[in-house]
């Protein structure tokens, strides 16, 4: 078996949240979310983490990040460009918005050569996420080749009170495989359950038990060829009905593998409370979790002592 990577998807500025949210403290001693994403992960047997940043952060990244975790785990960049497109093609003029979740991962094409899990840099998936991710990882063979899986959490934990949320609502059958996915672009808490507008207008409820993706993905390398061919569709078909704002994301690329046959995706589970800072409201509860689990003795004081 090749050894496990960790791909963290952290190019984009936060936007909602007004900040370069990714190297944002969340305890006294200055650690970030990524900062206890990588230590999980180390706890699970990862030996590689890839940052997927834009180019001009990368100082700023190894400054805070990459040089303090990289004595710990092998530290290597991959990055995200709005030019960086298949021959062919070009920006549409006016367009600064990236290309989405699917596009970053291509980033890491020729950098990957053994299973690997996808993570976002903002959320805080709970250590049991990255043992269960580790372990279907590892059960793998060489040469396997669409068996993927993810990481689903029930979609009242993954909430906010703060505004609107993006999350892929996932549906599976008996056998614990994915077998629907809809990216559902504004959810909103409605006290324990949630309802999604797409029209702005019009709300459809939720239960608040759905299971939705938060960007928790196990692939093997061979998932960067599909996303090639899936995004060059997308540049084909999407681009021109929406130049500005059309994004090509990592769970609707991975229905699509699905419903074609190619993919299968385990669902897989964990009991830990995913918690993120979306909104800058919510950096206060990110910190009073941190401070609790720290006192029940799942983190150290400090992480890389």
């Amino acid at each position: 078996m090749k050894d496990l990577t960790l791909v963290i998807l952290a190019a984009g500025m936060g936007s909602r949240y007004g900040g370069m949210k990714q190297i944002d403290p969340v305890d006294e001693q200055g650690n970030k979310i990524i900062d206890f994403s990588v230590y999980d992960a180390i706890q699970a047997g990862f030996k590689k983490v890839i940052f997927i940043i834009k180019k001009e952060h990368e100082q700023d990244f190894r400054d805070v990040i990459g040089d303090k975790v990289s004595p710990f785990i092998k530290v290597e960049y991959a990055f995200q460009d709005l030019n960086d497109l298949p021959e062919g093609f070009t920006v549409p003029e006016g367009r600064v918005k990236p290309w989405g979740t699917a596009h970053a991962l291509l980033a890491c094409d020729g950098m990957l050569d053994g299973p690997f899990a996808v993570i976002n840099a903002d959320d805080f998936y709970g250590r049991e996420a990255y043992q269960v991710i580790a372990d279907f990882l590892n059960k793998g063979q060489d040469g396997d080749k669409g068996k993927y899986a993810m990481v689903g959490y029930m979609l009242r934990n993954t909430l906010t009170d703060n505004g609107d949320v993006c999350r892929g609502v996932c549906i599976k059958n008996d056998e614990g495989f994915l077998t629907d996915i809809k990216e559902r672009t504004h959810i909103e808490k409605r006290g324990n359950a949630a309802a999604y507008t797409e029209n702005g207008t019009d709300f459809i409820d939720l239960t608040g038990d759905e299971i939705v993706s938060m960007n928790f993905w196990g692939f093997t390398p061979d998932i960067i060829d599909e996303l090639k061919t899936i995004f060059n569709r997308f540049l084909k078909e999407e681009v021109p009905a929406n130049p500005m704002k059309s994004e090509c994301y990592i769970p609707i690329s991975v229905d699509e593998l699905i419903k074609s046959g190619k993919a299968t995706v385990e669902v897989l589970s964990s009991k830990d409370k995913w918690f993120g800072v979306t909104y800058k409201e919510d950096k206060p509860m990110v910190v009073e979790s941190v401070k609790a689990l720290k006192a029940a003795g799942t983190y150290p004081e400090d992480l890389w002592k």
